[in-house]
Parts: structure tokens; C-alpha cells; sequence
């Protein structure tokens, strides 16, 4: 999972990597239109129509498309929940609280945020192999405030689902050496139900491609290590050009793997921080 500081990012900006900033008429139009369509929905929702008000929200699923560049370009084209650009498959603008049903630990449902279907701070990039087991998921804690239309908390609703927006819930995920996402050290028992129910229902663990490639990015970094170590070793002991060409080499390449661009940086991070080496910490991107 992938921090994006969404809340401070507009598609207006002009120092996000392969984008094309939208002046402040695109945007002032976009949010007006998301106004109107949530309007809309309200009227139908008052009335009782709530075949009608998902209807409205299905109608209109291009209007939160026309973000989906935008939102890709902030996480350098990599889906925020995998990691990865191709092996969680195609990409989905994602609703984070679902917007027509929301269904609970148990599968009870429940209504949906639908006031936030058109609100790009709800928007998310995620691989179809994760949304698609998502779906409507989005179970809250015993005893949670809900959030309603007329009464919105959002903020204060006690979520299992981990945020990629968030950046306390990105730092709860960990990786071991086989590929795997697990809690992160010294976590609570009660973020370790978040991590491992956010793993589960975005098939984070079980998709195979998904934890192989993560696998692979441990043993060579784990490489990398053994080969700072060396020549380490070797420029300890004297003047050794070699090993010195061989220090800025791997330096070279670890902060490249660590670089927030990469994919599955936070795979490489971590192999390096869990050494608790200040070294070796000083190399991540």
C-alpha cells in the first residue's frame, strides 16, 4: 500500500510526473457537476427512489472516470493498494466507502455512502483483482458512529479498512521474505484485525503473481545488502577503488527500488529497515 496525500493534491497541479494539469474552469466545472449529480441523488433519496438513486449513480460513472489519469499519475501509474502497474490486472477508480450498499463483517447490508459516489476524496486506484472481491465491503468497529447524509462523520467512523490516503493506516503494513503483507511491528491487536481483513478482502496475500513478485524484490534487495556489506568491508580496511565503485553502485540501485515510483518500493523499504542498520536505512529512496 501506497501513501497519496490526496487531501493536498488537485488535478489543477503542475508538478505531478506525466500529467497535464486541467485549468481552474475544468476543475470549478467537475466539482459543479459532482454538486448537481449529488443534489439529484439527495432528491431521490428523500423521495424513497433508491432503485432510482443507484440508478443515477450508475448513469453517470464517467464523470468520476475523467479523474482516473489524474489519479493514476499521482501514484506514478501503480495501483495505491498493490503496489503494482500490471499484476493486480486493470485498473478501477474505486469508491473507498462504497456508494450504493455497505456490508459488514458478518455480510449484513446496510445503505451506502451515496453522497460521496461523485466526491473525488472517496476516489481510490485499485487493481480489479482486489475490487472486484471488495465490492460493498466496508465493515466498521463494535459501537462505530455511522455516517450519514445528514449527519456525516465519516472521520470518526472506527473502519477496518485500511486507507492508502491515510497515512497512519499505510504505516500499519509490514512484509516478510516469502512475499507476504503482515502487521507491522508493535501494532495493536486491534490494527492487526485492520491489516489482516484489509489482506483478506483485497486478496492481497492470495493473489500468487502478486506475492511472487514481492518475494523476488526481498532476495534481490536482500543481494544488494550482502554486497553493501562486502564492500564495506573491503573500504574499511584501506584505499580500494573497486569496492568504492561497487558502494555507489548498489547505493545506486537501492534507492531506486526504494524510490516511491517504484514498484513495490514499500517491499524494499522495508527489507532494508528491518535490518535496524542506520547504514542501510540512510540508502532508502
Amino acid at each position: 500500500m501506497i501513501f497519496i496525500d490526496l487531501e493536498n493534491k488537485k488535478p489543477t497541479d503542475t508538478d505531478i510526473p506525466n500529467w497535464a494539469p486541467w485549468s481552474q474552469a475544468q476543475w470549478d466545472a467537475w466539482l459543479a457537476k459532482s454538486n448537481q449529480l449529488v443534489a439529484e441523488l439527495a432528491a431521490f433519496d428523500a423521495a424513497g427512489n433508491i432503485k432510482e438513486r443507484n440508478e443515477q449513480i450508475d448513469k453517470h460513472s464517467d464523470h468520476w472516470g475523467k479523474l482516473k489519469p489524474w489519479l493514476l499519475a499521482l501514484s506514478g501509474g501503480k495501483c495505491w493498494f498493490s503496489e503494482v502497474r500490471e499484476l493486480y490486472s486493470h485498473y478501477d477508480v474505486e469508491h473507498f466507502r462504497p456508494k450504493k450498499e455497505a456490508k459488514a463483517l458478518d455480510g449484513t447490508k446496510r445503505d451506502g455512502y451515496w453522497w460521496l459516489a461523485f466526491d473525488y476524496m472517496n476516489f481510490r486506484v485499485c487493481g480489479n483483482v482486489g475490487n472486484r472481491k471488495k465490492g460493498g465491503w466496508f465493515p466498521l468497529g463494535p459501537s462505530s458512529l455511522l455516517s450519514t447524509y445528514a449527519a456525516p462523520c465519516e472521520e470518526s467512523e472506527t473502519r477496518y479498512l485500511l486507507d492508502p490516503i491515510d497515512d497512519d493506516d499505510v504505516s500499519l503494513i509490514a512484509f516478510d521474505e516469502e512475499g507476504k503483507v503482515v502487521p507491522a511491528p508493535g501494532t495493536s491487536g486491534w490494527e492487526q484485525q485492520r491489516v489482516e481483513e484489509t489482506v483478506k478482502r483485497l486478496k492481497l496475500n492470495e493473489h500468487a503473481p502478486l506475492a511472487e513478485e514481492r518475494r523476488k524484490v526481498w532476495q534481490k534487495v536482500d543481494g544488494l545488502i550482502e554486497d553493501f556489506n562486502k564492500a564495506k568491508t573491503r573500504c574499511a580496511a584501506g584505499n580500494n577503488p573497486a569496492a568504492k565503485a561497487k558502494l555507489i553502485e548498489v547505493r545506486t540501485k537501492v534507492r531506486q527500488m526504494t524510490n516511491p515510483t517504484a514498484e513495490l518500493s514499500s517491499v524494499a523499504r522495508w527489507c532494508l529497515l528491518l535490518r535496524n542498520d542506520p547504514q542501510l536505512s540512510r540508502l532508502v529512496g
